[in-house]
């Protein structure tokens, strides 16, 4: 049975707490649902050298691609550490990985608070195709 989306974002939130966040300060995970059934979670590793840091989003992709999935029904993204919504979105990057394996919904979320849902399209309106 597929977890309900309050499930999903309490999973992403409770991998944000294993997140590796020594500079920025902002713990995110994230879970994924595949179209499959199958539920992934992964946190965001950052690097003193920033570009070779993994956000959460594209740290959970990476791992549900590595076991054979291809398409993602939804994913729960938390920053724990987040003040406010509008600081938890996913980067353009993610949603361009999101893009790749056609998401269709993600939520997003602060601690404990509510989250909001979209459409990949919402947040990524004109993303890159070959």
């Amino acid at each position: 049975m597929a977890p309900t989306d309050l499930e999903l974002v309490e999973m992403a939130r409770r991998a944000a707490e294993q997140a590796y966040a020594p500079y920025s300060g902002f713990r995110v995970g994230a879970a994924v649902l595949t179209r499959e059934g199958d539920v992934f979670t992964g946190a965001n590793v950052e690097n003193a050298s920033y570009p070779v840091s993994s956000c959460a989003e594209a740290t959970v992709v990476a791992y549900a691609v590595a076991q054979g999935n291809r398409a993602i029904d939804t994913v729960a993204v938390a920053c724990i550490d987040a003040r406010d919504v509008e600081q938890a979105y996913p980067c353009g990057r993610c949603r361009q990985i999101l893009a790749e394996f056609d998401t269709r919904r993600i939520l997003v979320s602060v601690s404990d608070g509510p989250w909001r849902e979209h459409t990949l399209g919402e947040l990524l309106p004109h993303r890159f195709r070959l």
